[in-house]
């Protein structure tokens, strides 16, 4: 069962959602709100041919979950807000996706059909990277998953990005690629010592400055995932090309020693949108991406057995 909700709906940027909900339940369900990867999402987070998020809300509340998603703010509004002056200079994560994340949570605890202590937050890629800290800044969730993530910084994985688009390719290839990222790698580097102001006046990737990356350097992972002791499950493909098992998955475990709240999952032969790796590599994640899949199986059942064995 899908009902229409609006997030923020009183706010500068209502989203539209839906809300899908095990069918017959009399007693209230426990919910998984959905945070979407970078960039201009709708609610079913579209990659080409294949839609993760539908996948989840289709699957879950077949075993008593209902699921939360909603377009992004800037799928929604995003020529309008590239539009404002000082966009730019001042657009954050927290613009991007905290403050509409905290929203879904806050009108999930308001729903009569939802348990509010039993809310959890599954995060993809960018989202899982912010969950602790949408947790933290007011999510206030039973629970996180973090889906394909990473506790680095945005800025590390960027740069890691493109040493392996360049050694992917070939000679010509190479040398136009080292010419077209060498600016952004410079403005990387020097990004630590720059001030807010300075950060600000630098444009990075189009119209966005340094300073998305900066402020989201100055709020890393670990100092809200270390001390956080509600339950926390991290799944990553063995195959995903965004962020690896060597530097990212490793890292969490490193973080998250000893805590017995966190537990891991790491899937063979799955990319980044847990669904099968076709081609293996960044350089051919467009055409990997065009071909139709749905999210594993397997997965599917270790986020509802997550949720419902933590609630």
């Amino acid at each position: 069962m899908e009902k229409r909700i609006t997030i923020g709906k009183n706010e500068k940027y209502p989203l539209s959602g839906i809300l899908s909900l095990p069918a017959d339940s009399a007693a209230r369900v426990p919910a998984v709100l959905l945070v979407h990867g970078s960039g201009p999402n709708d609610m079913d987070e579209t990659v080409f041919a294949n839609k993760p998020f539908r996948d989840i809300a289709e699957y879950l509340p077949s075993k008593g979950i209902a699921v939360a998603r909603y377009d992004k703010r800037l799928f929604t509004y995003g020529k309008q807000m590239v539009k404002a002056k000082d966009f730019g200079s001042s657009i954050t994560v927290k613009e991007e996706v905290i403050e509409d994340a905290v929203f879904a949570a806050n009108l999930l605890r308001q729903d009569s059909r939802i348990d509010p202590n039993r809310i959890y937050v599954l995060g993809h890629s960018l989202g899982g990277m912010l969950a602790p800290r949408i947790d933290a800044e007011g999510g206030n969730f039973a629970g996180l998953i973090l889906f394909g993530s990473s506790p680095r910084a945005l800025t590390d994985i960027l740069l890691d990005q493109q040493d392996e688009m360049l050694g992917q390719s070939g000679i010509l290839l190479r040398a136009i690629l080292k010419r077209y990222f060498a600016p952004m790698r410079k403005k990387i580097a020097a990004m630590d010592s720059m001030t807010e102001a300075e950060a600000k006046k630098t444009k990075m990737i189009g119209s966005v400055s340094l300073w998305y990356f900066k402020e989201m350097a100055e709020h890393p992972a670990a100092d809200y995932l270390t001390p956080l002791e509600k339950p926390v499950l991290i799944l990553q493909g063995e195959k995903d090309s965004h962020v690896t098992v060597e530097k990212d998955f490793a890292l969490y475990q490193e973080l998250c020693a000893g805590k017995q709240n966190v537990r891991f999952k790491l899937y063979p032969e799955l990319n980044h949108l847990f669904m099968k790796s076709v081609y293996g590599n960044i350089r051919d994640l467009k055409r990997e991406y065009k071909i139709p899949q749905k999210i594993n199986p397997t997965v599917m059942d270790d986020i509802a057995e997550f949720i419902l064995g933590s609630s």
